[in-house]
Parts: structure tokens; sequence; C-alpha cells
């Protein structure tokens, strides 16, 4: 029986234009359920290895992405230092889609509209592969954390507390 071919999306053409190589999961997804818990269950990674994406707004840089582990919260003070800002709040709800590409729950730090300044938590260092969402909800990557950082020309911190 064929498999069925998944959707190509931004982030996916990209990972594979640079040859990177990267593993799809698939998982089933609800408005009422956008947390990790249900996808480390489906797909079979630990949620300290599936990283969430958030985009935030720095009063001097703009918009700003964090990519951390799904199971921690963005410490918006930590974020502000390391992207030169004094003060960063989350991007509005309303605004990530004409701000990225991407909606809730398939938000990538791969393939944006634009190449925003990128901070990966640097927990995903001690990973040789963490999960990220491929671009759209229900579809995860497992792709190392250096890849990341390369296609996003992002930098590891500290931004959890």
């Amino acid at each position: 029986m064929a498999k069925k071919k998944i959707q190509k999306t931004n982030a996916i053409r990209l990972v594979e234009q640079k040859k990177i190589s990267y593993k799809e999961h698939e998982y089933s997804w609800s408005e009422d359920d956008l947390g990790a818990g249900h996808v480390s269950e489906q797909v079979g990674i630990e949620p300290a290895r599936i990283f969430k994406t958030l985009v935030a707004v720095g009063n001097k840089t703009g918009p700003v992405v964090a990519v951390i582990p799904s199971d921690h919260e963005l410490d918006l003070k930590k974020i502000a230092k390391v992207s030169s800002n004094k003060k960063v709040e989350m991007l509005h709800l309303r605004d990530l889609e004409a701000t990225t590409g991407y909606i809730r729950g398939g938000c990538s730090p791969i393939g944006m509209k634009k190449l925003f300044p990128t901070f990966i938590d640097a927990s995903a260092e001690q990973y040789e592969q963490i999960a990220i969402s491929a671009g759209k909800r229900g579809l995860q990557m497992e792709i190392a954390p250096s890849a990341i950082k390369e296609l996003t020309r992002g930098q590891f911190a500290e931004l959890t507390h």
C-alpha cells in the first residue's frame, strides 16, 4: 500500500533544499489541545526533546523567535537581554500568521516569511535531534539543533526559567 504523501511545507522544502537530514512525524491534533503531551505520546519522543516555537516582539528589534522545550516557559527577561532589547512581549496571536506565515500549533522556526533573530534554548545542544513543528499542525520534524541554528542563523541561549 502506498504511503500517504505529506504536503511539503516551507520548513520541509528549506531543509530538503539544504540536504539536511530530518525525520517527519505525523500526529492527530485538536484545537483544544495543542500542547506537547499528546504529541509526545503519539510520535514516541520524550517531552524534553519536543521544542515549541514562540514569537515575541522586542522594543528595538521587532519580532524575535524563541525555540524552547515544550514543557518549559519562555523567560521574557532572558530573551530581551540576549536579543538586545530592553523589553520583550509575546506577539499577539492574531498577528502570528501575517508575521511568520505560520499558524498557532504549526509555527516552525524554519521557513518563516522573514529571517527573524532566532534563539534556541541551550538545552537543545545536549541532544543529537530535537522535534520542532514542520510548519503545519499535526506534523513534527526531528532534526539536529545545529541544523536549526544554521537554517535560522540563530544562536543558543538560556531562555527559560
